[in-house]
């Protein structure tokens, strides 16, 4: 405690504060631009903080890793265009409240949901950290892969009441995953003798183009059709989006909580596993919260939906840090970027780190925190601007804008052309996805997760020397295959009895017809 109270004595210093005021605001605003994320951010500014004291380097870092997380969530709901990847899932329920005139309200449950979910996360990081990274280091090969397993379980309970299509699309993800380098021979496959393709598919151009230009293209559609009709003679009148209220009544906040408390801590535990990865988190989140709500209509506008993957990834945040600061292990790729900025100022993460420099160890614990508070009032304010802004454009002119931010977001992932070419072409296999009614999310969570489970499924049967009995025998395998079964049986069985279900009533109609 005396070193917690000496981080927030520290913190409270007004040149330390400004730097984390600093990154929050730049983390909104990378995370508003689709294309930008925290990872690459990151990447450029931990050079510059070489020649930064600590004090000012890590509180920047960390503002700007927490706000990006959440500043993707408001292009996700004004626009259907996720601004980092971790707002895939927000787009779908955040986009259609919009649409009904709650932009303001979906903003605001997207802003405490972030909030919340980040400072549970970082209580955790705080108290918790050496303990918590000690039973992530038991997860090995056979766990990733059952993981990975239970992670695609979900799409089950996402389809929606259509199966079929969900695993269709599920499948043509796993077929994009195994595009690139194979992990067991080291040959490229489905690569077509471009060295572009041998990491795989560009995730973050892919993203850009199923959301972003699919958005442009559906535009350009909806404007073609509105002269169209004008030329006819008809009255077209477009509705402009209401903002609405953005903080969310108190009543809301209760029926909230359930969902907040839930989905953070499924981020939490997912962040505390060493390449779990934030989209298993939000998925899994927002899977179990559409199991429990099985009365609402995910998809349509349901703030649950927009409240359980917000809170699941800020929680990922602050947990991923768990294992790096404990014991030098990175929780994910932005983590690891952490971590080549500890080795940067001289520090060696571990146990070490809290040993011979508590007050860095503490002050970067603290910023978690204090980052989650001070995102909520910028949050807001960014999120009111940008909708006014949006909605009163026409949508000629938007259109253009997006198709600028998407291709010039996707060239800027590695600078390269080829990646401009990816989000075209998802755009276009999005824009086919829709007219055919074909999710977008299991093909998103099939492509993250199928390259861990090929990896988690070669890397244990070369421990077994090819036996799967590895998978059973080991108790946290066995759980997470025994929670995928059950993920998948329950809305099979559910089917099943409300076929049968149906098929008594239509039958007793029938003879009470005939009587």
């Amino acid at each position: 405690m005396e070193h917690i109270i000496a981080s927030f004595v520290h913190l409270a210093n007004p040149t330390v504060f400004l730097f984390l005021l600093a990154g929050v605001a730049v983390g909104l605003t990378v995370g508003s631009i689709p294309g930008l994320n925290d990872s690459i951010t990151l990447a450029v500014l931990i050079p510059v903080t070489f020649s930064m004291h600590p004090d000012y380097a890590f509180p920047l870092l960390v503002g700007i890793y927490c706000a990006a997380c959440y500043g993707g969530s408001i292009p996700a709901i004004l626009l259907r265009i996720p601004g980092t990847a971790s707002s895939v899932v927000t787009a779908l329920d955040g986009y259609a409240m919009a649409q009904k005139g709650e932009a303001g309200q979906a903003l605001g449950i997207s802003t405490t949901s972030s909030v919340f979910g980040g400072i549970t996360s970082s209580i955790i990081l705080l108290f918790f950290a050496p303990i918590l990274a000690s039973y992530a280091l038991r997860f090995g090969p056979p766990e990733y892969f059952a993981l990975a397993l239970m992670g695609l379980s979900t799409v089950a309970g996402m389809s929606g009441g259509n199966m079929v299509k969900s695993l269709i699309v599920c499948l043509i993800g796993l077929l994009i995953s195994t595009v690139g380098i194979s992990p067991l021979t080291g040959y490229p496959r489905f690569t077509f003798d471009s060295p572009n393709l041998y990491d795989g598919i560009p995730f973050i151009p892919m993203l850009i183009g199923l959301f972003g230009v699919t958005s442009v293209l559906e535009l350009a559609e909806s404007i073609c059709e509105q002269r169209l009709r004008s030329r006819a003679g008809e009255d077209v009148e477009i509705k402009i989006p209401r903002i609405g209220r953005v903080l969310p009544k108190w009543s809301m906040v209760k029926r909230l909580l359930p969902t907040w408390m839930i989905s953070s801590g499924i981020g939490n535990v997912i962040g505390i596993i060493p390449g779990a990865g934030m989209l298993m988190a939000i998925y899994m989140a927002y899977d179990q919260t559409a199991r429990r709500h099985k009365d609402k209509d995910f998809g349509s506008g349901v703030p649950e939906g927009v409240a359980a993957p917000e809170a699941a990834n800020n929680a990922v945040v602050a947990s991923s840090m768990v294992p790096l600061l404990s014991l030098g292990v990175p929780g994910n790729s932005t983590s690891a970027l952490f971590l080549g900025a500890l080795l940067i100022q001289g520090l060696r993460p571990g146990p070490a780190l809290f040993r011979d420099t508590p007050d860095i160890a503490y002050l970067i614990v603290v910023s978690f925190l204090v980052a989650n508070i001070v995102m909520a009032p910028m949050g807001i304010f960014l999120g009111r601007t940008l909708s006014r802004l949006i909605f009163k454009l026409p949508r000629e002119v938007l259109g253009a804008v997006i198709s600028v931010l998407c291709l010039t977001g996707a060239f800027a992932v590695g600078n390269s052309v080829f990646n401009i070419w990816v989000a075209i072409g998802f755009g276009v296999l999005g824009y086919v996805f829709n007219k055919c009614d074909l999710p977008h999310s299991p093909l998103i969570l099939a492509v993250v997760l199928g390259a861990m489970m090929e990896r988690g499924l070669f890397q244990s049967l070369t421990l077994s020397h090819g036996s799967l009995s590895i998978f059973v025998t080991r108790p946290i395998s066995l759980v997470l295959l025994i929670g995928a079964l059950f993920f998948v049986a329950t809305p099979l069985i559910k089917s099943v009895y409300r076929r049968r279900k149906n098929g008594k009533n239509g039958k007793n109609g029938e003879g009470a017809q005939h009587a």
